[in-house]
């Protein structure tokens, strides 16, 4: 496996100018002809943090009493929501996605979720500066736990880069587990604490199952940087909840892109 491993950073680092053209020109291709251009790219997610804002703030009245405010709480869960999304979604199915990189161009595998992980991760920086604009307009100081996010975002990256990785390469070969992965996709947006707070949760075995759900330890990362302040690690149980998750991924991707890099290319 560390051959493997081996493989991927080496892989990754010698095509990385191709990686960032590529990112960069997949950015371009979705605003071309649009007459605002990259701001679409923000439109989305900046409509969807209002539907969700009146829906639970204004409509059912929620947090109504929190301190800092709940619009905080809830857009510091959602930023990280959309890359998430787009990794497991779209991310799950790049080797179809960038087909002709596969078939027409000797572009290795595992620099293709790269390509699509950068893209994304553009998008997403956006989005946090944005956060940080909405943090200090409404008052918020900066301070030590800032420090932090740029850390989260490195995590998140390396965490979904494996998992679009594992998943493309299975999705290659089989539709059906990509209908199965993108059909999980909303159920895990309403079960993994983006909307709600998962560490007030009263019965104990969900509250178990979402410690080893990456999805709810990156929302409550983000959390706790910009509304608990406290540190990722002073929940040390979480932390190695993820981080048997993060291993056990990791291994799982480097068993499939061993065993499977060879024959993908066989089925375009």
């Amino acid at each position: 496996m560390l051959s493997t491993l081996a493989t991927i950073l080496k892989d990754n680092w010698q095509w990385r100018k191709q990686i960032v053209r590529l990112a960069l020109f997949d950015l371009i291709k979705k605003s071309r002809g649009a007459v605002f251009s990259w701001a679409w790219l923000f439109v989305k997610p900046l409509v969807f943090i209002f539907v969700f804002w009146f829906a639970l703030d204004i409509g059912l009245r929620v947090g109504r009493d929190m301190d800092p405010p709940y619009f905080l709480w809830l857009v510091a869960g959602l930023i990280p929501w959309f890359f998430m999304q787009e990794m497991l979604g779209a991310g799950s199915d790049v080797l179809h996605r960038y087909s002709y990189l596969v078939t027409k161009i000797k572009f290795p595998l595992s620099g293709i979720p790269t390509v699509f992980g950068v893209s994304t991760l553009v998008v997403h920086l956006g989005l946090v500066v944005m956060l940080f604009a909405i943090y200090f307009a409404m008052g918020m100081p900066l301070d030590i736990y800032l420090i932090q996010v740029p850390l989260i975002i490195i995590l998140m990256f390396l965490f979904f880069y494996l998992y679009s990785l594992f998943t493309s390469l299975l999705s290659a070969l089989s539709k059906d587990f990509a209908n199965l992965v993108k059909a999980l996709i909303t159920p895990l947006f309403w079960l993994s604490g983006i909307i709600f707070d998962s560490t007030t949760l009263s019965i104990q075995w969900i509250k178990t199952v979402l410690l080893f759900n990456p999805i709810t330890f990156f929302a409550t990362a983000f959390r706790s940087a910009f509304h608990a302040k406290t540190w990722v690690w002073d929940n040390p149980q979480s932390l190695g909840a993820f981080g048997i998750v993060f291993i056990a991924t990791l291994i799982a991707t480097l068993i499939i892109h061993k065993r499977l890099a060879k024959e993908v290319p066989d089925v375009f």
